[in-house]
């Protein structure tokens, strides 16, 4: 939503509008122009506007209801940016169920590092350019394509990425990757005349959807063009070097070698994301040697594994990763740390997704030495029987062969019941969608009190 406001504040729009908490995101929207309020009021409404919602906005909110007193006209984020999308001259898509905010951040970036001067919406902040949206008015338009809640449907690009498809918000997609196979379907139908469509087919999911529009011709406006990693793929990747510092591997397009690719990101999943965003734009015609050297700066965006502290020798990451998958995918990057001692602090992000995927979630915390287990983030969802971190934690502690605790109350709580364990040389890493982000910020402050304390 803050990405959104920005942009149009670049354009020249008057916005306001409201959050439940002040933010750094707010505090900037602020210093563009924006008149934000904290909390919300049908006062904080003005009356001749166009009201944008998030998902995450009930129909009881009195700003709503207000609006709908009115007769004022009320879109959906996704009504908002499939809106700003239809007047960009090359709109570049990044979608799937996992990698979608790294990757449209990351063509951003190296875009806007080679001087390119793109226009984006993306899900995150990246760090090096600190912020989440710019307005450039130039050729490229690079957006993160939210399937959620079913929006993908509205939007029409000329590339589409699909990193991978798995099943993911259950409560939305009850029939699992069936529903979201159906989805897709709707949404890669309305591709712009001679999309492209970047499919990463070593996802089985991906890989049906594949087969799915090849058997029905369906899409006729699209053609597929696949990624993998050593496979038999239009683009593909090989010879990979994992080292402490950098990734290594060469790209290959139609068997030929097109370049060396070194990134200072970690684990398979960034080998993918990195390999989806060099293959959409060599497809786009983007003179490669102008972007090549910018994605070996690229530290991620915020939220994905990134490193928010550090002290007595123990370090602190926050990662974003609610899904087994993508806590594998993080876990499995850990192993770089070699002989350190790693701790992995997850916060199960709403009942229902707790529930859906407890198996998958059983299996999801390997490589590491200890698991601690929060409360449940519940997101505005209402508690399910029988669904807690306890149960969950107890059940853990029977599958895995390794340390596992349920640490209850708020986060500062957990911060101080876990501080006195830690020592020397561990790694913390804190995962999930909700208030575990503030886990870094809370063992800072108990050392910073231990050492006024100690002095």
């Amino acid at each position: 939503m803050s990405g959104l406001a920005k942009f149009l504040l670049q354009k020249g729009f008057e916005v306001s509008g409201s959050d439940i908490n002040d933010s750094k995101y707010v505090q900037k929207l602020k210093k563009l122009g924006a008149k934000v309020f904290i909390g919300h009021d049908e006062n904080n409404l003005p009356d001749d506007c166009i009201v944008i919602a998030s998902t995450a906005i009930r129909d009881n909110n009195p700003e709503i209801k207000k609006a709908k007193r009115l007769g004022l006209k009320i879109w959906h984020r996704s009504d908002l940016l499939a809106e700003i999308s239809q007047n960009e001259e090359f709109f570049i898509g990044y979608s799937g169920t996992h990698g979608k905010t790294t990757t449209s951040g990351l063509c951003s970036y190296v875009l806007s590092k080679a001087g390119l001067k793109p226009s984006y919406v993306v899900g995150g902040t990246i760090p090096e350019l600190d912020t989440n949206a710019d307005c450039a008015n130039d050729k490229f338009f690079i957006a993160e394509l939210d399937e959620s809640d079913g929006t993908i449907v509205k939007y029409s690009a000329n590339i589409v990425v699909v990193n991978n498809l798995e099943p993911d918000h259950l409560d939305f997609y009850k029939n699992g990757l069936d529903s979201i196979l159906e989805t897709f379907e709707k949404f890669l139908s309305n591709i712009r005349e001679n999309g492209i469509v970047l499919a990463n087919t070593d996802n089985e999911g991906v890989k049906r959807l594949v087969k799915y529009y090849t058997e029905h011709e369906l899409a006729h406006n699209a053609k597929f063009v696949t990624y993998s990693i050593g496979g038999n793929t239009d683009y593909c990747a090989k010879n990979i070097v994992y080292s402490e510092d950098f990734t290594n591997f060469d790209i290959l397009y139609k068997g030929k070698f097109q370049t060396n690719l070194k990134i200072c990101l970690k684990g398979v999943h960034s080998v993918y994301n990195s390999l989806a965003v060099w293959a959409s734009l060599h497809t786009s015609g983007v003179d490669m040697n102008l972007v090549n050297p910018h994605f070996a700066t690229f530290t991620g965006m915020g939220r994905r594994f990134q490193k928010v502290g550090e002290f007595n020798g123990i370090t602190i990451y926050d990662d974003y990763a609610h899904h087994p998958t993508e806590i594998k995918a993080t876990l499995s990057s850990s192993k770089s740390f070699k002989n350190r001692n790693v701790i992995a602090v997850f916060q199960p992000h709403r009942y229902t997704r707790l529930q859906n995927l407890w198996n998958e979630f059983m299996g999801a915390f390997s490589d590491v030495d200890r698991v601690v287990v929060t409360d449940v983030y519940a997101a505005s969802e209402d508690p399910i029987e029988g669904v807690n971190s306890e149960a969950f934690t107890n059940e853990l502690k029977e599958k895995i062969d390794i340390p596992c605790e349920n640490i209850t109350g708020s986060i500062q709580d957990v911060a101080k019941k876990l501080f006195p364990t830690l020592k020397s040389g561990d790694i913390v890493i804190g995962l999930g969608a909700g208030t575990i982000t503030n886990l870094g910020k809370e063992l800072l402050t108990l050392s910073k009190e231990q050492t006024k304390v100690g002095s």
